[in-house]
């Protein structure tokens, strides 16, 4: 299965109710955003668990990075409210459980080698940052590793990012708010884009908004990812 798979060019999702579909556990339905593979699969999606859903033990065959956007998320190892920020890396396991229902932005099969630190954190216990070169907007470190870089940026009413280059290409899902994106237009909460080296456009954001960004991820060897 190849959903958005040419990792070499842009790539953007809005929020649509109809492109949900169930998986093989029940109560538990996936909006997938790109995908090389079937059911193990190098994959990103947002997943939806109706309350008392849940999957079965499985292993982390290549590494799982979350981040819990509605509810409570859960396992055997606690409790995930809505702003967590999780990852899993290869070798790991767990038994996934939302009793009272959940909504998840999900990336699987993405970790970089030798990236082996797993990581369950509130991203509002770290102080927010200044982001250099852009007014009125922070940024939370959540992850970094060789050029890898994900972070929470929180943009005030009004503020804006201005243009620039992304060696490594970019991905962006608008968590809270609205961006406006000068090439790809407006980005209600829920959208997700992916950008591959090289430029990005200017953006800003009229009401405020925060955003998940992953930097650095995306080799110049784009094409190993959908052989």
């Amino acid at each position: 299965m190849l959903i958005r798979a040419d990792f070499a060019a842009p790539a953007l999702v809005r929020p649509d109710p109809e492109a949900w579909i169930a998986s093989p556990a029940a109560g538990v339905h996936r909006l997938m955003l790109d995908r090389v593979g079937h059911e193990v699969a190098r994959a990103t999606s947002l997943v939806r668990y109706d309350p008392g859903a849940g999957f079965t033990p499985h292993v982390h065959g290549g590494g799982e990075e979350i981040l819990v956007l509605k509810g409570v998320f859960g396992d055997e190892h606690g409790d995930y409210p809505a702003g967590t920020y999780l990852r899993n890396p290869p070798g790991t396991s767990h038994t996934p459980r939302a009793p009272q229902g959940s909504l998840l932005f999900v990336k699987l099969r993405q970790f970089q080698a030798g990236d082996t630190t797993q990581i369950a954190l509130n991203p509002n216990d770290i102080p927010p940052q200044p982001l250099a070169k852009a007014r009125d907007v922070t940024e939370r470190l959540l992850h970094e590793f060789g050029d890898e870089r994900v972070t929470l940026l929180d943009l005030a009413p009004g503020a804006e990012l201005p243009a620039c280059r992304r060696s490594g290409g970019e991905e962006i899902l608008v968590v809270s708010g609205s961006l406006i994106d000068a090439a790809h237009g407006l980005l209600p909460a829920g959208s997700w884009l992916r950008r591959p080296p090289g430029r990005v456009s200017a953006r800003r954001s009229d009401g405020g908004c925060r955003l998940y960004v992953k930097t650095g991820h995306l080799p110049p060897d784009l094409q190993a990812f959908a052989a």
